[in-house]
C-alpha cells in the first residue's frame, strides 16, 4: 500500500538543520512516529514527499520554512505575564516551555527574557525560519479508519488512546 490521503504511515526519522545538527529523531526513542495523511498532524512539506511511497522506502528531503513552519516573524515577540506559566519561576532566556493561553489549550514558546512579574516570550514555532532536513524510513503503511478520518488524527498504540 501507498501512502495516500486518508492511510495512516508510520516512519522513523531523524531531523538535522542546514548545518547537519541532529534536531530530533524518532529512532532515540526507538518508536516510530504514526500520521494520517491529510489531515495536518506533519507539516505540509514531509507529508508530500511522502505520498506516493511505501513500507520499506527511505525518503531524504529538505523542506523550506514556507512548508514547514514558516517564516520568523520579529512581530511575535511579546511581554505575557509570569502567571500564564507553571513553575515561572525556573524560566530561563533560551528554554522552550508551554504558554497557557486564554481561550484554553497551550502554545509553545521560548523564553527571551525574565522580569520580575512578566517573561518576554518568542511565539514563533522553535523551527520556524529553518530548512529542515528529514531522513525517514516508512515502517508501515495502512488505511485509516472511518473514527481516525473523523478524528482527524491516529487512534491507537502509536496514537491517541481515547
Amino acid at each position: 500500500m501507498q501512502v495516500a490521503k486518508n492511510t495512516v504511515v508510520a516512519i522513523h526519522y531523524t531531523l538535522t538543520g542546514d548545518d547537519g545538527q541532529v534536531i530530533e529523531s524518532s529512532r532515540v526513542a526507538g518508536r516510530p512516529i504514526e500520521a494520517l495523511i491529510g489531515h495536518g498532524g506533519i507539516i505540509p512539506g514531509l507529508e508530500s514527499a511522502l505520498i506516493d511511497h511505501a513500507a520499506g522506502d527511505r525518503v531524504e528531503v529538505a523542506v523550506d520554512p514556507a512548508e514547514a513552519y514558516g517564516d520568523r516573524r520579529e512581530d511575535q515577540v511579546q511581554r505575557v505575564p509570569k502567571k500564564y506559566f507553571r513553575d515561572s519561576n525556573r524560566l530561563k532566556p533560551g528554554m522552550i516551555t508551554n504558554l497557557a493561553m486564554k481561550e484554553g489549550g497551550q502554545r509553545t514558546v521560548t523564553v527571551v527574557k525574565v522580569g520580575s512579574s512578566v517573561v518576554d516570550v518568542d511565539l514563533n514555532h522553535p523551527l520556524a525560519g529553518l530548512k529542515l532536513h528529514f531522513d525517514v524510513e516508512i515502517v508501515s503503511v495502512r488505511e485509516a479508519s472511518a473514527e481516525e478520518i473523523a478524528h482527524r488524527h491516529v487512534h491507537g498504540e502509536g496514537g491517541v488512546q481515547h
